[in-house]
């Protein structure tokens, strides 16, 4: 473990520091050139899927109060909106009729990355017995990620001056993935999925997992919300369909070892919220979150789209492809909205 201004201590089981000392990629560094030619080596149809919901899916704001769906709105002013707009002048000779729009989104509402910032945690970095806001890599809150107030004193934007989703895009992300076919074993019914089921499903599909691959989970969930075609029933949600166990260590340890670039799910949060009790007294509220974005810098994808991918794959007798998945890039932002593609 290299030596880092930043920090003194790092989180127990955490890679600070690993991939050097100031970096933001994280897991991401794993998605080499060598990932991206084994990603490559899985097409052979070249056919394309989709694993993106339409961006103003699921409808409302039954998964996340704080999200709504996207606002469009077209460009110009009022009275004269760019929409259908003829640019007709005779004098000129211009026949141009012309579409312009705007949009306001939530950046996590619908198919989605999160950016490293997106969880941090009270942390003692710096070993005075104090714990401290901090993100992945002992990036610091109120220095490296700057609130409104914060940035407004400073004359600056507010958001991630580290760690923000850019990072991610700026690198690129595509490389081989793997799915993991949950529904077809579970059903829609809700489920823990801890470290056994998991062990099992992929023992049972023939499925490998290697180092720098972007593990997929099809758990049905994005399935159940299109199904309620814009007005999800969020007591039904609560019920539906599988969610990793983010209290199992095991798991978490398997996360660790597995050597996974990042994890890519269909449903709301990729773990289990709430979480099951903690038995620490200091615990995160999201565990899974905690020790993939927080201690691993592992971005985690969350309502995606595997349904035809994943009738295809085993149809063919395949769990791997190559994933096309970059994200916004959009400077100092949290999340972004992504249209992946599997090619297989």
């Amino acid at each position: 473990m290299a030596s880092n201004p930043r920090w003194a201590q790092r989180p127990a089981g955490s890679n600070w520091g690993d991939f050097g000392p100031d970096d933001q990629l994280g897991r991401l560094n794993l998605l080499t050139p060598e990932k991206v030619l084994q990603g490559i080596a899985e097409v052979r149809e070249g056919r394309t899927f989709c694993l993106s919901l339409p961006l103003d899916r699921p409808g409302g704001k039954a998964l996340n109060p704080r999200r709504g769906p996207p606002v469009r709105s077209p460009t110009g002013p009022a009275d004269k909106p760019r929409w259908n707009q003829c640019l007709c002048h005779d004098e000129a000779g211009l026949l141009d009729v012309v579409c312009d729009d705007k949009v306001e989104i939530a950046l996590q509402y619908s198919t989605q990355w999160d950016a490293l910032v997106h969880v941090g945690a009270m942390f003692d970095a710096d070993g005075d017995g104090v714990p401290e806001p901090v993100y992945y890599n002992g990036f610091r809150a109120g220095t490296d990620i700057l609130s409104p107030r914060e940035a407004a004193a400073r004359g600056l934007t507010f958001g991630a001056g580290r760690l923000g989703i850019e990072t991610s895009a700026e690198h690129g992300v595509q490389g081989r993935a793997v799915l993991v076919d949950l529904a077809h074993h579970f059903g829609e019914a809700r489920r823990l999925v801890g470290l056994a089921d998991l062990q099992a499903v992929l023992a049972a599909d023939g499925v490998v997992v290697e180092r720098g691959d972007i593990l997929c989970l099809r758990t049905g969930f994005a399935e159940v919300v299109m199904r309620m075609d814009g007005a999800p029933d969020p007591e039904a949600l609560a019920r539906a369909c599988c969610v990793l166990d983010g209290r199992d260590a095991g798991l978490l340890q398997w996360i660790t070892d597995s050597g996974i670039a990042a994890i890519a799910a269909d449903n709301y949060a990729v773990e289990a919220l709430p979480a099951r009790p903690a038995v620490d007294a200091e615990h995160a509220v999201m565990p899974l979150h905690h020790h993939c974005l927080f201690k691993l810098g592992l971005p985690l994808g969350e309502l995606w789209w595997f349904q035809d991918l994943a009738a295809h794959l085993r149809q063919n007798g395949r769990s791997r492809f190559l994933l096309t998945a970059p994200p916004l890039r959009l400077p100092g932002a949290a999340g972004s909205p992504v249209t992946p593609i599997a090619t297989v």
